[in-house]
């Protein structure tokens, strides 16, 4: 069982910028990550995925403005999340996942972006 606790959400400003971490109970060494966020009233979406190796993918509308990182030490992985708009406001959660080993969700961060 992996316990997930994602943080570093919070109201930021239109244009600024967050680092969102979600630190995981165990090694995920060998799982893939993903981050997914939900906005009020929507379906949840995919944000970006890491895999186990470190290849990283983004959704279409995703790319330029968030990274994902990882660090296997600290069993943490990273969203950097640049250029804030409203649109980003969102639960931005963390699941972690690995063919045959089940997948685990975070309980979510919030992101308000206002002025």
């Amino acid at each position: 069982q992996v316990q997930l606790v994602e943080s570093g959400g919070g109201l930021v400003q239109p244009g600024g910028s967050l680092r969102l971490s979600c630190a995981a109970s165990g090694s995920i060494f060998s799982f893939s990550v993903d981050w997914y966020r939900q906005a009020p009233g929507k379906q949840r979406e995919l944000v970006a995925t890491i895999s186990n190796g470190g290849g990283t993918y983004y959704a279409r509308s995703m790319k330029g403005r968030f990274t994902i990182s990882r660090d296997n030490a600290k069993n943490t992985v990273y969203l950097q999340v640049n250029s804030l708009k409203p649109e980003d406001t969102a639960v931005y959660y963390c699941h972690v996942w690995r063919i045959g080993a089940g997948d685990y969700w975070g309980q979510g961060t919030q992101v308000t972006v206002s002025s």
